[in-house]
C-alpha cells in the first residue's frame, strides 16, 4: 500500500514540475529571454524594444549618436531610468541594430543600440505600456533595428473626445 501512494506521489511532482517548467517559456515575445539586457515585444506601436523584464525601452532626442554618452542625468535620469547591463557586449533578444553600452551617468554601464543610450519611463506601470511615446516631444520607442518610432500609439477610435 505504502509503495503504491509513493508511485503515485511521484507521478503527481513529476507532473507538477512538467507544468512548472512550461510556465517558465518567454516565447510569447512579452518579455526577453532570461538574462537578456534587451529584447523585442510587439505593441500598437509595432514591434518594439524591451528592457530584461519586458519594460518598453525609449530614446531621447537630446542625445547624439555615438557620443559615448547621456544627456540624462538629475530629475531627468529619475525620471527616465537608463536601461544598464554588467556586460560590456549584453545579451539580446531579437534587437537586429548593434548593441554596446556607455559609461551611464551613474558610472553603470548603460545599454545603447545604434549609438543610443537607452531608457525606460518610471511613469509605465507595466509590461506593454508606452506612456513614455513622444513625451515632450523628445522620448520615442525604439525599432528592433535602432529607429526611433514616432508615431502615436493607437486609440479606441473615440476621436479623442
Amino acid at each position: 500500500m505504502n509503495r503504491r501512494l509513493t508511485i503515485a506521489m511521484a507521478g503527481t511532482s513529476l507532473a507538477l514540475l512538467s507544468l512548472t517548467a512550461c510556465g517558465e517559456d518567454d516565447s510569447a515575445g512579452d518579455v526577453p529571454a532570461k538574462g537578456s539586457a534587451i529584447g523585442t515585444s510587439e505593441s500598437s506601436l509595432g514591434t518594439i524594444v524591451v528592457d530584461g523584464n519586458g519594460m518598453t525601452a525609449y530614446v531621447f532626442d537630446q542625445d547624439e549618436p555615438g557620443s559615448g554618452k547621456s544627456s540624462c542625468a538629475g530629475g531627468c535620469a529619475e525620471e527616465w531610468p537608463a536601461i544598464t547591463s554588467t556586460a560590456d557586449q549584453p545579451k539580446v533578444d531579437g534587437v537586429t541594430g548593434e548593441v554596446g553600452t556607455i559609461a551611464g551617468t551613474d558610472g553603470a554601464k548603460q545599454v545603447t543600440l545604434e549609438g543610443l543610450p537607452l531608457y525606460t519611463y518610471a511613469g509605465d506601470g507595466a509590461v506593454g505600456d508606452t506612456q513614455g511615446q513622444g513625451k515632450g516631444g523628445v522620448w520615442w520607442v525604439v525599432s528592433p533595428a535602432g529607429e526611433k518610432i514616432t508615431k502615436t500609439a493607437t486609440t479606441d477610435g473615440g476621436g479623442g473626445y
